[in-house]
């Protein structure tokens, strides 16, 4: 029974042409071998599983084929099949993570001199070559720039900024990009298709995005799931296999947060927790998440292009609107503190409750960037005109008193005259409602804000004959509302609505008259002497 090759390595390309997403770089690399104006040495660099190691190999073979095919090595011919099986002495591929001293390039150097026995020309392949150290980079440096005709060298890394100078100066450079989830999908529908695995089209866009650009995470990530379930590879199946929550799950979370109820998200937590979802896996969704939102609410349509697959639906486009940016950066940046102790915390399932909390209460933290959320979710409240003044519980009305006894009796103390509040409105029902949804269409934030349909809104309207009286709940609100365009724009407003010529007033509903001034100073040097009184005693 023959060993079994992982997908990665069975289904690396051969040719130019298989490399996905680097049509660049691969287009690029044929055009000079069917000129011959190739370079003498080359440096690959990208991130991980983006086909640098793999477009270096091919090109081996190519320098060194016998019926060169527009560009692409035959991998048919005599040192075609023996670089493939690794027998050829002359390419060799060197791992510089484990050979980075001094001594190993000397003894590269001393090697490259020889002329290739096997093939054309001798190939080096150093892989990671960030890895060497400043001397090894030295030694490596004279033969890079002038070596033998018989002599190349690629060179790949991940790490372009540790790579010297002098190093970068004498090799071509090729840019290995990510590669884009369409592009990956594509590649593992065509996998699963040659090794009979039944892939939905919904997992195959999850393995490309969990991939972030590598395909031979992909690649991977398809074989670890294709072995440990039987049947159709679905995208809940894959999120099983993998342990992670899933995109429904991350934006129920963010739902939860956006409306700060901690139980329900605690709740949706211990049941992931239960089912034994990957802690740090599921931060790091919550993160991408996050991430997507702030995309959709800071570049609106033009940023689609930029999402990381996570949030690319209209109930995203809602879930952001529910969200500030002050709000959006919070959460990024308490997930991801959170996400980076884990490697020193004692308790993973402690450390991420309590991030959950605190990211559905900020009020539970008082440092700056808490406090920017919560000031800028209430300023965004203001511009859109959805902000209310909390309600409090009404005072009891008042009761009817008798009038006032003689002098000579017991006296009591003398009522207030109601305030204007009281008085009978003369305005058909909904009157007030539908005159706020007139006016709030033509004022601008923060004015806005003071008029809502609600009844401890800052300023509430009664209609008195043909006059509308705005009640004004203190004297900033009167001040704010009693301005000559806006007592126009409720005037003109409500006489369409009632039909008739009304004029608009503004007063402030606590400002109401004493009806006696007198007897109330006589009652409160009273009241001013028992309380003295009544201290002396004590």
């Amino acid at each position: 029974m023959s060993a079994y090759q992982a997908l990665y390595r069975k289904y690396r390309p051969q040719t130019f042409d298989d490399v996905s997403g680097q049509m660049a770089v691969t287009q690029t690399l044929k055009t000079q071998l069917q000129t011959g104006h190739l370079s003498h040495a080359y440096l690959f660099t990208g991130s991980r599983g983006t086909g640098k190691t793999s477009c270096a190999k091919i090109l081996a073979k190519a320098v060194n084929c016998e019926n060169l095919i527009d560009g692409n090595p035959c991998n048919t011919c005599t040192a075609c099949r023996a670089i493939d099986s690794g027998s050829c002495m002359d390419v060799l591929e060197i791992d510089a993570a484990s050979n980075n001293g001094v001594d190993n390039v000397r003894d590269l150097r001393d090697d490259a001199v020889y002329t290739p026995s096997q093939v054309r020309m001798r190939v080096y392949i150093i892989d990671e070559v960030h890895m060497l150290s400043i001397s090894a980079f030295n030694a490596l440096l004279k033969i890079i720039e002038e070596p033998p005709e018989h002599l190349m060298f690629i060179l790949a890394t991940t790490e372009l900024h540790k790579v010297p100078a002098t190093i970068l100066s004498r090799c071509q450079r090729f840019s290995f990009r990510r590669i884009s989830q369409e592009d990956i999908a594509a590649r593992l529908q065509y996998v699963a298709y040659q090794e009979n695995i039944d892939l939905d089209d919904g997992a195959a866009r999850v393995l490309a995005r969990l991939a972030d650009g590598g395909m031979r995470d992909g690649l991977s990530l398809l074989d670890q799931c294709a072995s440990a379930t039987t049947g159709e590879l679905t995208a809940e199946r894959i999120y099983a296999c993998l342990g992670i929550a899933g995109e429904q799950t991350c934006a129920e979370m963010m739902g939860y947060i956006a409306d700060h109820n901690s139980a329900k998200a605690l709740a949706l937590f211990d049941r992931l927790y239960a089912d034994g979802k990957d802690l740090g896996a599921m931060l790091d969704e919550l993160c991408c998440l996050t991430r997507d939102l702030m995309v959709l609410k800071t570049a609106g349509s033009s940023g689609l292009t930029m999402l990381s697959g996570v949030a690319a639906d209209e109930d995203a486009k809602a879930l952001a609107s529910r969200f500030s940016d002050g709000e959006l950066m919070r959460i990024m940046t308490c997930l991801q503190q959170t996400v980076s102790g884990f490697t020193r915390s004692a308790s993973r399932r402690m450390d991420a409750e309590l991030c959950i909390l605190t990211l559905c209460q900020p009020e539970l933290s008082l440092d700056a960037q808490s406090l920017n959320a919560r000031i800028s979710r209430i300023e965004e409240k203001i511009k859109t005109g959805s902000f209310t003044v909390m309600a409090t519980e009404a005072p009891p009305a008042a009761q009817p008193k008798s009038p006032d006894p003689p002098p000579a009796e017991d006296p009591v103390t003398p009522t207030e005259e109601p305030p204007a509040a009281t008085v009978q409105d003369q305005a058909p029902v909904g009157f007030w409602v539908d005159l706020v949804g007139a006016i709030k269409g033509e004022l601008k934030a923060p004015l806005s804000g003071f008029f809502a349909p609600t009844p401890n809104a800052p300023v509430q309207g009664i209609v008195q004959g043909n006059e509308l009286i705005l009640l004004c709940a203190n004297a900033f609100t009167l001040e704010m509302v009693n301005k000559p365009a806006v007592l126009e724009l409720a005037a003109r407003k409500a006489s369409a609505l009632l039909e008739r010529p009304i004029t608009a007033r503004a007063v402030d509903k606590n400002a109401v008259p004493k009806k006696n001034g007198k007897m109330e100073h006589l009652l409160n040097f009273g009241r001013a002497h028992s309380d003295v009184v009544k201290i002396n005693n004590t």
